[in-house]
């Protein structure tokens, strides 16, 4: 699933693609919104809230959609043929200059802009958005002290945009197992705020860097590094997954080193020393 930081920067690029300009090309390829007409309207903004995106047209509408796993816009030059692709390709919205094309988007909606709060109310502070507040993504973390940091910091109502790396990097530049309860981490405020100078150190890239090192494979200190050495002790990274195994958009994969994170393994948590199961919403 993308990060906060690729969303942001979908966001960016769409703003500076359709933001003024009215739609010559408005297509929606879903269900009962294939026949709505937004040709001549402009976009006002767009926004990404987490991991949503916001278009806002001027006609006092919002359309919402969601990357998931899968998704991607990309922006081409008006005039070049969009490939034919028709199940992956849900929205097209063009200019006179450029086309932006939706594939394999997800959660479409159209909806009235003051009504954006149906389906993005439920996130907690935006970690690259003005409303970023860490003490507030701090106390809904420690609401719920026997959840795992893990799947808490996947959690979209405590905090939005971190996604599966910035867990596995937070968890490891912390010295904590990802399945460490909540209430067992150390100085949670500083947990959340390194999520977020991780997520701000990205914002420009739509790749992850979190050791300072952006060569090939020394990107991450665990993340995407299954049994291949911890670039810290040497120890093989350990993986395993995290979750619900009943519900396939809350069981992710976890990456961590178990030297270097010390805390509650996979096995322990099976055994019922601590369990956390509760849906991770998007």
């Amino acid at each position: 699933m993308p990060e906060g930081n690729t969303v942001w920067l979908t966001a960016r690029g769409l703003h500076k693609a359709l933001a003024g300009h009215p739609l010559a090309v408005a297509e929606l390829r879903i269900g009962d919104l294939a026949t709505t007409d937004l040709t001549d309207r402009q976009v006002r903004e767009v926004v990404a809230r987490g991991k949503h995106l916001l278009i806002r047209l001027d006609n006092g509408l919002t359309l919402h959609n969601h990357l998931r796993m899968d998704g991607a816009w990309r922006v081409h030059p008006a005039g070049r043929p969009i490939p034919d692709t028709r199940d992956h390709v849900r929205v097209i919205l063009g200019t006179a200059a450029v086309i932006a094309v939706g594939y394999r988007v997800h959660d479409i909606a159209l909806l009235p802009t003051a009504a954006e709060g149906t389906v993005v109310g439920h996130l907690g502070p935006d970690l690259l958005g003005p409303d970023w507040d860490a003490a507030i993504a701090t106390r809904r973390l420690a609401a719920d002290p026997d959840r795992s940091i893990g799947e808490a910091i996947l959690d979209q109502r405590n905090l939005a945009g971190a996604g599966n790396v910035y867990k596995a990097e937070t968890c490891f530049l912390r010295g904590v197992s990802p399945w460490t309860p909540v209430g067992d981490v150390r100085d949670l405020r500083g947990l959340v705020d390194l999520v977020a100078r991780l997520l701000q150190a990205n914002r420009e890239r739509y790749d992850h860097v979190t050791t300072g090192d952006a060569r090939s494979g020394r990107r991450t200190w665990v993340y995407g590094r299954a049994g291949r050495p911890c670039l810290r002790c040497g120890a093989a990274v350990q993986v395993a997954w995290q979750g619900d195994p009943k519900r396939a958009d809350a069981e992710r994969i976890s990456y961590w080193c178990p030297n270097c994170q010390p805390g509650p393994s996979p096995e322990q948590a099976q055994r019922g020393l601590h369990r956390a199961t509760t849906p991770r919403p998007r």
